[in-house]
């Protein structure tokens, strides 16, 4: 039937309207900013770095491989490589980003620098109001602004933290228990090289 479509739509529209005056679920409008509409789990805006402990930087999960720089389609992702190594969350010696800066006024939060990212170490915050006069510095963040707390990411996405949780416990495990065997191994080598000692008689006592 011609124009089904849109008296399907304008029947739509009319129950809101009058169900509005009767039902607090028909209500599709809030006073925003004085009244805000919690942020649903699967929201993304913008990148920001995680990192575990306390310390923003030392803590930074990113080992500055530089997969999300490549991969990123609007190009929006600067990346350089530190000339020393830190160890990383498994107690592995990795580069890190001496510098990693995102124009955010380029960036379409298309997502695919998280789903490239090996070390859940770029996700997607949910914060939108960022209103600046300073239309180039004010929207390119540096790795001090990215940088927030593995805390911050656990509040915004509790479903998809707690499998990052479970995939770097994993791998700090088998990483534990590797460095635990090499070292019985190395142990056992070095007992099996050492001469054995002289057993003393009791004629060589006398």
């Amino acid at each position: 039937m011609l124009g089904e479509g849109i008296i399907k739509g304008m029947a739509e529209t009319a129950r809101n309207f009058v169900g509005s005056y009767v039902s607090e679920d028909r209500l599709t409008t809030v006073q925003y900013p004085e009244e805000r509409l919690p942020q649903k789990e699967a929201a993304r805006n913008f990148p920001f770095l995680v990192f575990d402990g306390n310390d923003p930087q030392a803590g930074l999960r990113c080992v500055a491989c530089q997969i999300c720089e490549k991969e990123c389609p609007p190009q929006c992702i600067y990346i350089t490589k530190s000339k020393d190594k830190k160890p990383d969350h498994a107690g592995k010696p990795q580069l890190y980003p001496a510098v990693f800066d995102i124009d955010v006024s380029v960036c379409m939060s298309c997502q695919i620098c998280v789903e490239v990212c090996p070390f859940d170490a770029i996700k997607m915050d949910t914060e939108f109001e960022l209103s600046t006069d300073d239309r180039f510095g004010g929207l390119l963040q540096n790795k001090e602004q990215l940088a927030k707390s593995n805390a911050y990411f656990q509040k915004l996405h509790p479903t998809e933290a707690a499998e990052a949780d479970a995939r770097l416990a994993a791998e700090r495990a088998k990483a534990e228990a590797k460095a635990k065997a090499d070292a019985e191994a190395r142990a056992k080598a070095a007992a099996a090289q050492k001469p054995p000692g002289t057993a003393v008689t009791p004629a060589m006592a006398k």
